[in-house]
């Protein structure tokens, strides 16, 4: 437990960031759960829309820090197969 005031600070700011992040990454495998499940049902547009949803999720969780660029690029990439291999 930390006793100077600006250590004890940030314990708090940090906490609260980790809740932060989680909650985009939660958002985030939510919406990649989505698409897959339209893929699954072979849904090719609701498949269209989704991937482009979970893209910029991605993007967004690069530009704050939550993934690395080439996690997200990997990711990006693994989704768009599956979509050329739906349609």
């Amino acid at each position: 437990m930390p006793n100077i005031k600006s250590a004890k600070k940030r314990v708090k700011v940090t906490e609260k960031k980790t809740l932060i992040n989680l909650s985009h990454k939660t958002a985030l495998k939510t919406a990649i759960k989505k698409f897959e499940a339209a893929v699954a049902a072979g849904d090719k547009d609701s498949a269209k829309t989704l991937f482009n949803e979970a893209s910029k999720k991605l993007d967004q969780s690069v530009s704050r820090g939550i993934l690395h660029k080439n996690n997200a690029a990997r990711k990006k990439s693994q989704l768009a197969l599956k979509l050329a291999k739906l349609a």
